[in-house]
């Protein structure tokens, strides 16, 4: 004989009778969000590694040509490492040169590994207002103090093929401000200062950080609070 089926489900006043005394009540709290201005000053070089504009048209073109593009293939172009070096910034269309605000939110999130706070619940707690967008569209924050100069070494491709690589680099003592908004029923504001700085010098940003996911870095990127 099949058992009757049961339901956990309490009537309401919908439904003209008192609710259960054993139902529980959720109240949601609204949105309660903290903002913060903090000064970061490079302690090491910053590289930069933006996907750029030929990179994605050669991208673009291989996917379009489909099955027709060993046909295609000829000589590999001369490279032009110049173009290379000033195809790697992310630029707007002001004209000043940008990081990522993703980064910093990225390295700030990592950083919760140290600390024994949920990555997951970091993602959505923390944030980096943008001062920009560069011409991709991808919000930046602005380099106050620094200026690129080019930057050349050898990196192995995922063949394992050697190449050399032209980057912009930001030499240490580049400065930049970063607005945070965080969510102050989650974080403190020295909370916030706290992973922002176990960030800037253990996790890094840019091309060679520590918490590369391909290498163990170059002890490139990292960076430390100056003024809050």
């Amino acid at each position: 004989m099949a058992k009757k089926k049961t339901t956990n489900q309490q009537p309401t006043a919908a439904d003209g009778a008192p609710p259960d005394e054993g139902s529980v009540h959720i109240s949601i709290r609204p949105p309660n969000f903290g903002h913060l201005s903090v000064l970061i000053t490079g302690t090491a070089p910053y590289v930069q590694n933006r996907f750029g504009h030929k990179a994605r048209e050669q991208m673009h073109a291989a996917q379009e040509a489909g099955s027709q593009r060993n046909k295609q293939r000829g000589k590999r172009d001369a490279k032009d490492f110049k173009a290379c070096y000033e195809d790697a910034k992310h630029v707007t269309q002001d004209g000043w040169c940008g990081i990522p605000a993703a980064s910093f939110r990225n390295a700030m999130i990592s950083a919760c590994r140290l600390c024994g706070f949920k990555m997951t619940h970091a993602k959505l707690a923390v944030f980096i207002e943008a001062d920009g967008f560069g011409t991709d569209g991808t919000p930046l924050v602005r380099i106050t103090k620094g200026k690129p100069e080019y930057y050349e070494a050898p990196v192995r491709n995922a063949t394992g093929v050697c190449d050399l690589r032209a980057r912009p680099m930001w030499r240490e003592g580049w400065q930049s401000v970063l607005r945070i908004r965080y969510d102050a029923d989650v974080f403190s504001p020295d909370d916030v200062i706290n992973l922002l700085e176990r960030a800037g010098q253990q996790v890094g940003i840019g091309e060679g950080r520590a918490d590369s996911r391909k290498s163990c870095g170059l002890d490139f990127g990292f960076f430390t609070v100056t003024k809050r």
